[in-house]
């Protein structure tokens, strides 16, 4: 009673063509063809991170003493690239500040522009 055979089969994709259409049906198959060859690559390189991860485990003390002075220089690294970004967006939010105040100027003149026309009449 599970089994599905190829006569259930041929009738289930004969109203699969007859709801999507022909077209359609190859775009979900290339979109299915796809995502299996994505899943499959994502995969592979799971365990290829993973094999590097052992085989760093695995490598002698002496490559290991070295890390600590790289980490300590990205350490650094990383200061000085988030100071300059804390100090970019200060720049930003001056220049922001002083557009504002520009903008409020011209309303200002623009205000007091009109005024004077209307006196003028």
């Amino acid at each position: 009673m599970g089994n599905i055979g190829p006569g259930e089969l041929l009738i289930i994709a004969l109203i699969a063509l007859l709801l999507f259409g022909a077209g359609r049906l190859a775009d979900i198959g290339k979109g299915l063809g796809q995502g299996i060859k994505n899943f499959k690559a994502g995969l592979k390189d799971s365990d290829e991170e993973a094999k590097k991860e052992e085989a760093e485990e695995k490598k002698p003390e002496k490559k290991d003493e070295k890390k600590p002075e790289k980490k300590a220089e990205r350490k650094d690294e990383k200061k000085e690239e988030k100071k300059a970004e804390k100090k970019d967006e200060k720049d930003d939010d001056e220049d922001e500040a002083k557009k504002d105040e520009d903008d409020e100027d011209e309303e200002e003149s623009d205000e007091d522009e009109k005024k004077v026309r209307v006196k003028g009449s």
